[in-house]
């Protein structure tokens, strides 16, 4: 029988032809993982329902062309995209601010980082050989994700971040995305962050970009926390409402490590968020939450892998998903608990709240258990807003819609109060409380 080939789309041909032209200006420090990365995904392509991970997420089919890679912006673009940032505009924090996916130094804090704190932008690491480059792509399961390898074989900028061993920092590092123009584009940026042995640090990251534009973000965090220390990262997308934007935190614990990280998606019209964690280390611990707010057609996937490959480990996952009109969300969500992996606490949950009859949500929650010393479960559940609670609150005279926005609230604050830094975590409400306004 003949084999099948399928046809390539004008997007994967698309990108064929950008990467032939962004070869040449990269630098030449990884250009054998850039290859190798590039014709990966060549040899895969968009990923459409055909594939297991992406069943409900077609980015073959979403993706009808692809965006050229943004270039640098003018300085004066840089000051008014700045000035009209808003995500954790009021926290106080060391800022690397990325427009159009390229670090601007002057509109960032170098000068501000803490002493026993490394930042180092991405392009002069890659220059240099810097060697916390063999640190990126921490967990092995990335390398066969297609997205993750097209962010690795476009990545333009991003920076490494070293917290030395023992260091407590207090002031928040915030990794500031910033999209601005009138064309589409596309970013691929990286950030390594290496957490040494009983340090600890938290990490803000927000992105945001214009409505209407149909610009294309792949962006992806690499971590490394190191035995006995606490990495806190808190994520915020308010993408462009035209904006199809894809994200990846993949993270590598050691002994007694903990990771805690929150991400709250209210923006673009398409977004997939990949966490990949492996559980190196003995007694390592991870809070995963999400809260997302969708309507009017939006589709938001979050996808987990928990890789516990070490004995005691313990991760709890929480997602809340709120869908409004004809939006739809989408949570798929697997656990791993391999032979070594004895004493694993594993709990994954997700909870919809459907406002509108015309919104769905696919749930997709996984187990896969090697060990016979283990305690885990998931679950999923989806229904509307309590009549009996909604009654309960009018009667009490509050208007309808304010007593809708109240039992909304409190269903997504649970996620939320994962956020263990008071600031971030009331930044978070504050979007919350301006999707609910805007719903009216």
């Amino acid at each position: 029988m003949a084999d099948v080939t399928n046809l390539r789309t004008a997007a994967e041909a698309g990108l064929s032809k950008l990467f032939e032209v962004a070869r040449m200006q990269f630098p030449t420090g990884v250009s054998i993982a850039r290859e190798e990365a590039f014709r990966y995904f060549e040899a895969v392509g968009l990923p459409s329902r055909r594939v297991e991970a992406f069943k409900y997420t077609d980015l073959r089919a979403a993706l009808k062309e692809a965006a050229a890679p943004a270039e640098s912006p003018a300085a004066e673009v840089v000051r008014a995209a700045v000035q009209d940032a808003k995500g954790f505009a009021g926290i106080e924090a060391v800022r690397l601010t990325f427009v159009n996916g390229h670090l601007d130094l002057g509109a960032s804090d170098l000068d501000r980082v803490p002493g026993q704190v490394t930042i180092t932008p991405l392009n002069d690491a890659l220059a240099n050989g810097d060697p916390l480059l063999d640190r990126l792509a921490p967990v092995a399961q990335t390398r066969e994700n297609p997205i993750y390898q097209l962010n690795a074989a476009f990545m333009a900028d991003g920076a490494l971040i070293r917290v030395a061993a023992g260091a407590k920092v207090e002031t928040p590092i915030h990794l500031r995305f910033i999209g601005t123009g009138s064309a589409a584009f596309s970013t691929a940026t990286r950030v390594l962050a290496v957490v040494e042995e009983g340090a600890e640090v938290t990490i803000l990251e927000s992105h945001e970009g214009p409505d209407g534009i149909a610009y294309q973000p792949n962006d992806a965090l690499d971590v490394v926390v190191a035995d006995r220390a606490r990495f806190h990262h808190t994520r915020l997308n308010t993408e462009g409402q035209a904006a199809v934007a894809l994200s990846t935190i993949s993270a590598r614990l050691g002994a007694e490590s903990h990771i805690e990280t929150v991400n709250l998606v209210v923006g673009a019209v398409l977004s997939r968020h990949q966490i990949y964690l492996h559980f190196a280390g003995e007694n390592a611990t991870a809070t995963v939450n999400g809260a997302t707010m969708l309507g009017h057609g939006q589709l938001a996937d979050s996808t987990l892998l928990a890789d516990h490959a070490a004995v005691g480990g313990v991760s709890r996952e929480l997602f809340k998903t709120v869908i409004d009109g004809d939006s739809t969300g989408v949570f798929q969500g697997k656990i791993i608990v391999e032979q070594i992996a004895q004493k694993t606490d594993g709990k994954m949950k997700s909870d919809c709240l459907l406002l509108s009859d015309d919104g769905q949500m696919m749930n997709k929650p996984e187990l896969e258990i090697f060990a016979d010393d283990v305690a885990c479960g998931h679950g999923a559940t989806c229904g509307a807003l309590d009549d009996d609670l909604l009654f309960y609150l009018m009667a009490r005279g509050l208007p309808k819609p304010q007593a809708e926005s109240l039992l909304v609230q409190a269903f997504l604050g649970e996620a939320v109060e994962a956020v263990s830094h008071e600031g971030a975590r009331a930044a978070l409400i504050s979007e919350v409380e301006a999707w609910l306004a805007r719903r009216g």
